[in-house]
């Protein structure tokens, strides 16, 4: 069986995105490390500092490197579609939404993205999705799945 330990989010501004996933997320920050192995060092030339926070059961590992480009991949580059979520209950998407507007009105945070998060969504199941980007341009769905989540 599977399951996730953590998603690692490289970015090219840390502090911004380190302090957006800790209010977005309403995340703690575990540890930070700013020493690392050789494989670490050949597998991401010119990290700087790596720090754990976590949400929920969710753990990020965010970290910078100095030949970072600055650039975010064009959307028909490889790369990852996007990260799924589940929440408790239909009304968390809300909450996530609106909490998403306040900190991009809040202009503490500088976004790649400012795509604002869709509209919720419910398909033919009655699943619920929103979609929206962190800072650093990358898409997270969140999800209510209708008694896979319920108590």
């Amino acid at each position: 069986m599977l399951s996730v330990h953590h998603v690692g989010v490289q970015t090219d501004h840390f502090e911004n995105c380190l302090n957006w996933y800790l209010d977005f997320f309403e995340a703690e920050q575990i540890w930070q490390l700013d020493r690392f192995s050789r494989l670490t060092l050949r597998r991401l030339p010119g990290i700087r500092r790596l720090t754990e926070v976590t949400a929920g059961g969710v753990r990020f590992h965010l970290f910078d490197r100095v030949t970072h480009t600055g650039k975010t991949p064009s959307p028909d580059d490889f790369l990852f579609q996007h990260v799924c979520l589940v929440v408790d209950g239909a009304e968390e998407l809300s909450r996530i939404r609106l909490r998403w507007l306040k900190l991009y009105k809040s202009g503490r945070y500088k976004f790649m993205l400012p795509d604002p998060p869709t509209e919720i969504v419910t398909d033919a199941d009655g699943i619920q999705s929103l979609y929206l980007f962190d800072v650093n341009g990358l898409e997270f769905e969140f999800t209510y799945v209708p008694g896979e989540t319920d108590g």
